[in-house]
């Protein structure tokens, strides 16, 4: 998750910046190299490149740059049916991202919690919506090995 969590300031600090539009009209080879430099952004770094990409397009399309758009009005099925349509995200990453929103920066729309499904249980340590220290890292990592487990 650190690795994961770090890749946008990794990708700020190579562009002087994080911008949706410069990300979005940057030559797509330029992108991948930008993504691959040592240390890789992603240890994929192409496919990377190009999900990266496609959601900072969708964005400057749909949203004009402002990612703040997507959750700013509307009630929580509205949201979760915007972050459903961003490029990469299935229902799990669209639940897990409005439980992200409620819990770490209070932006709480009519029903989230609801919404948000399990992710959205107060208490809970099933996400990175649940991150907030080493320790509840550490549970978050049991809970998704427990549970890895138990689909075996």
């Amino acid at each position: 998750m650190e690795k994961a969590f770090s890749g946008p300031k990794v990708i700020a600090d190579r562009m002087d910046g994080l911008d949706v539009h410069r990300i979005a009209e940057t030559d797509p080879e330029a992108f991948a190299a930008i993504m691959a430099t040592p240390p890789a952004v992603h240890r994929f770094p192409g496919s990377m490149a190009k999900r990266v990409q496609a959601l900072a397009q969708y964005v400057a399309e749909h949203y004009d740059g402002d990612v703040t758009k997507i959750w700013s009005s509307g009630d929580s099925a509205v949201v979760l049916k915007r972050l459903k349509a961003l490029p990469g995200f299935g229902d799990q990453k669209a639940r897990i991202f409005l439980a992200l929103l409620g819990k770490q920066f209070g932006i709480q729309p009519d029903g989230w919690r609801e919404a948000a499904g399990s992710y959205g249980d107060e208490g809970s340590r099933r996400s990175v919506a649940d991150v907030t220290d080493q320790k509840s890292l550490l549970e978050v990592r049991d809970f998704k090995k427990a549970a890895k487990a138990a689909k075996k």
